[in-house]
């Protein structure tokens, strides 16, 4: 089973709750219910271990936990009742010995629907069911792929906020996970500081050696936040 991720880990990647908000478009309090609520309350007392640690005046979680806060929040927007969709994740968890069964690949392309459930079916046995209160398709799972990349082991391994065709990712081996420009280490705050200074886009491109679409990628990645 994939070890817990509750402290500090080199590349594991460091997401405080202001940064989850951030990143997933959730408001502040929101994001801090999910932790507290839901991850540590329901899920930390499952496993008698904690998904978080405290950073500050504020939690800190792993990339893995954060791709798992995604999940859960396309659940709860699909109508499935937070409790109902942690039972699904113990059961998960231990069904694929992996404490992350939310960010593992191979799980979440084995969930279907009827319209009014999400079960996954696993060697011919139903064994998880979740029931929505809304109709409901599964498109949120295929976005998902579009915004994830996965290692070899099928678990999550980057997040890009904006989706692939954009080059702002979330890659837990740069600079702790914290959103960059792809392939670089440049924090797109640092190009938006620019722009919102009036420097021209091409300036801006020419003094990070970057491309204009990278340079529009983190003014939009910004803006949106």
């Amino acid at each position: 089973m994939i070890a817990y991720e509750n402290k500090p880990q080199l590349g594991g990647g460091i997401y405080t709750i202001p940064d989850i908000a951030q990143i997933l478009r959730v408001p502040t309090n929101k994001a801090n219910r999910w932790i507290n609520t839901y991850w540590e309350e329901k899920l930390g007392k499952e496993f008698n271990h904690k998904y978080s640690w405290n950073l500050g005046q504020t939690k800190a979680v792993s990339f893995h936990t954060l791709i798992e806060l995604y999940v859960f929040y396309q659940f709860n927007r699909a109508g499935v009742k937070p409790n109902t969709v942690l039972h699904a994740h113990q059961i998960l968890s231990k069904r694929f010995n992996t404490l992350f069964p939310f960010a593992n690949e191979k799980v979440l392309a084995s969930l279907k629907t009827d319209g009014r459930r999400i079960y996954l079916n696993h060697w011919n046995e139903i064994i998880v069911t979740l029931d929505s209160t809304n109709q409901l398709n599964l498109d949120f799972i295929k976005l998902f792929f579009k915004l994830v990349d996965f290692d070899e082991e099928s678990t999550a391994k980057a997040f890009w906020p904006l989706g692939k065709v954009k080059s702002i990712v979330c890659d837990p081996k740069r600079q702790f996970g914290h959103p960059v420009i792809a392939d670089t280490n440049i924090y797109p705050e640092s190009i938006y500081n620019l722009f919102k200074a009036g420097e021209p886009i091409s300036f801006i491109s020419q003094l990070y050696e970057i491309t204009e679409k990278q340079v529009e990628d983190a003014i939009e990645y910004c803006i949106a936040a």
